[in-house]
């Protein structure tokens, strides 16, 4: 092989034929115009951060100088005096009575996990031919078979099993009927040896206490056992015995020196006494109402209360040498305070009461 530069090796053309000769067309489509660059984009965040351009200051006339004395600006809170009270409730002692909606529906839920879990396994309860175990047969056929004992006349593995719903108007779903078949069926009917026993000798179950107690027999408003599925509020009387007066929760003027708080548990004290025991379920105020003064009143006769949240535990209220000025005390539902107290007076705390 030549040196470098001396020549092109055999077999190797050259990259143009001639000086003469164009190089090869270019066969491939021409490229499409670059579009034109998109406007500049500016957020809002970039304007604000964007520096202000200094602007020059422009300082107002000064105002022509008046003779005539400005007049006072008045004080909007001159005229309210500031007080604190306490709205003592009761929970309810026991669930509401369900709906008779409610009351199918439970039924039906019932009748409906007797159809889809197995077969009850009485060898596996009772052993055979003891008392328990011939108790339960002869419980059993008073059911018509059906292990279930308030499910009604409702057999879930037979081929009527579907129809699993109560008819509109059937007791069948009465929480009262629905009890008295249990503590019937809770009797003893076998002796311990055995035996069969009479119906007369049979010991009879304690049912369960009623719902209504013997306040609610007489309305006396005054004790703590009624409307136990309700909550009960603490109202006081104050300004007259008899028809006069007016109803309200406790409350006082709040002092300098005392908060909020402090001023509706000595309210409370003052007047309903010391007997009972009792927890602020927070400091910070759950309701107010604002009595505006009169047109032409004297100073100082418009009020802002504001009412904290408390919980009885126990006791009862007493107003045996109160020095609140109360002269009596109820514990009312919601709807008996719509019908004591003042309208603008209930208007302003029924937002916090509970929703039975």
């Amino acid at each position: 092989m030549s040196a470098p530069g001396r020549g092109l090796a055999k077999g190797m053309l050259p990259m143009y034929p001639s000086s003469t000769s164009s190089p090869p067309q270019d066969s491939r489509p021409p490229l499409l115009p670059r579009p034109p660059p998109l406007p500049t984009r500016r957020l809002y965040s970039a304007q604000a951060a964007a520096p202000a351009e200094p602007s020059q200051p422009t300082t107002p006339p000064p105002p022509p100088p008046s003779t005539a004395p400005s007049p006072a600006t008045p004080n909007p809170t001159a005229n309210y005096r500031i007080r604190s009270g306490v709205i003592l409730t009761r929970a309810p002692l026991l669930t509401r009575d369900p709906t008779p909606f409610e009351s199918a529906f439970y039924l039906y839920q019932k009748r409906l996990n007797e159809r889809l879990t197995g077969p009850f396994r009485q060898p596996f309860y009772y052993k055979k031919d003891t008392a328990a175990d011939l108790d339960f047969r002869i419980k059993l056929r008073e059911r018509r078979g059906v292990p279930a004992k308030d499910i009604g006349r409702y057999n879930p593995k037979s081929r009527m099993a579907w129809n699993d719903e109560v008819m509109l108007g059937s007791t069948t779903s009465d929480p009262e009927l629905i009890r008295e078949k249990l503590v019937a069926d809770a009797e003893v009917r076998i002796s311990e040896d055995g035996e069969p026993i009479a119906p007369e000798d049979r010991i009879p179950v304690e049912k369960p206490m009623p719902r209504r107690t013997e306040a609610d027999e007489k309305n006396d408003v005054r004790r703590l056992d009624r409307a136990l599925d309700r909550t009960l509020y603490l109202v006081v009387k104050k300004g007259g015995k008899g028809e006069e007066g007016v109803w309200e929760f406790p409350t006082d003027t709040v002092p300098a020196g005392e908060v909020l708080h402090e001023t509706a548990a000595r309210a409370l004290r003052e007047c309903a006494g010391v007997n009972m025991n009792t927890w602020f379920v927070g400091k910070v105020p759950v309701a107010h109402h604002v009595a505006k003064p009169a047109p032409g009143a004297a100073p100082e006769t418009g009020e802002k209360v504001f009412f904290l949240k408390g919980r009885i535990m126990a006791g009862q209220a007493n107003l045996a040498g109160n020095t609140a000025g109360a002269t009596d005390f109820q514990w009312l539902t919601q709807e008996e305070l719509q019908i004591v107290l003042a309208p603008e007076y209930y208007h302003s705390v029924r937002g916090m009461m509970e929703l039975r």
